[in-house]
């Protein structure tokens, strides 16, 4: 079981923003109206046919913050997403912050400095981030304390946020009708994901776990909060009774049927950057690398 967090902290309120593009939700977590606010997972608007970056997205946060007059102190990721671009140093520019991310995202800048053959300045210490956590580290929102639970297995890096009975397990787990992420890129292991998704099912059964995600099947309405009950109840992929061998099998199975993602090569190379695009060239312009047969 995991260690209780603070019986007298408030209840946190959590604001889920749906971008159709990415299939990706933002949080928005705080205490409440005047307080402090973390974003969880932002996306910045990147059309991959012209190359050009909007901020439709990340403003719908930012009006959401200014509307409830929070002060954002963290902006959170639970991983280097291969699905969307980050827009943390825009949030950052736009209303200050801390960027967070897991400790071992320095594994994930390890493999992709060589992927993409980054420029020689390019540090692979995670040092574009403000914090990196560790497993069971603490940190505070105003007067919600989070603790961070590393879950690997979909990267290395995967980190999920808990936040009294509200836990952000980014990719790890998706709803119950889609399953658990692939482990199919560089340093994903699917034993790793099943213990990880199973030290987050040893969690209270009330607990509300919230997707970065949701790929409604069947023309369902997009969903993105379950719960450690209803997962346990129900996930195609690791409800109770399925043991580590069979998941393992299956997942292995399934993502050598699984296309890359559309976005991935932009996403990653900027989202190792904590949000931030490569260094611009001599004539002013900044190139994202498309490494031709690496993946």
């Amino acid at each position: 079981m995991q260690p209780p967090l603070s019986a007298t902290q408030p209840k946190p309120i959590v604001h889920g923003i749906f971008d159709v593009a990415t299939w990706t939700v933002t949080y928005v977590v705080h205490a409440g109206a005047g307080t402090a606010a973390a974003v969880i997972d932002s996306v910045l608007d990147y059309d991959p046919k012209s190359g050009r970056t909007r901020h439709n997205a990340a403003d719908q946060v930012i009006a959401y913050l200014r509307d409830h007059s929070l002060h954002l102190e963290w902006i959170l990721e639970t991983h280097a997403h291969a699905d969307h671009l980050s827009a943390a140093r825009y949030l950052r520019a736009q209303l200050g912050g801390r960027i967070g991310i897991g400790a071992r995202i320095t594994a994930v800048q390890q493999v992709f400095q060589k992927i993409f053959h980054l420029e020689d300045g390019f540090q692979a210490d995670g040092s574009q981030f403000d914090a990196l956590f560790a497993d069971g580290e603490r940190l505070r929102i105003g007067a919600l304390e989070v603790e961070v639970m590393a879950v690997p297995g979909h990267t290395p890096a995967c980190v999920a946020y808990r936040i009294d009975d509200a836990v952000f397990v980014g990719d790890t787990l998706f709803m119950p009708d889609v399953g658990t992420a692939r482990c199919d890129f560089p340093g994903g292991d699917a034993q790793q994901l099943y213990r990880s998704v199973r030290r987050l099912l040893d969690l209270p059964g009330h607990t509300r776990l919230f997707m970065c995600h949701d790929y409604p099947p069947g023309g369902r309405e997009v969903r993105f909060v379950s719960s450690v009950a209803e997962q346990r109840a129900g996930n195609i992929h690791i409800r109770d009774g399925i043991s580590a061998e069979s998941f393992v099998a299956m997942r292995k199975a399934r993502d050598q049927t699984l296309e890359m993602p559309v976005l991935i090569l932009p996403a990653v190379q900027v989202n190792i950057r904590a949000g931030q695009l490569p260094p611009q060239e001599s004539n002013g312009t900044s190139y994202l690398k498309i490494p031709v047969n690496a993946l």
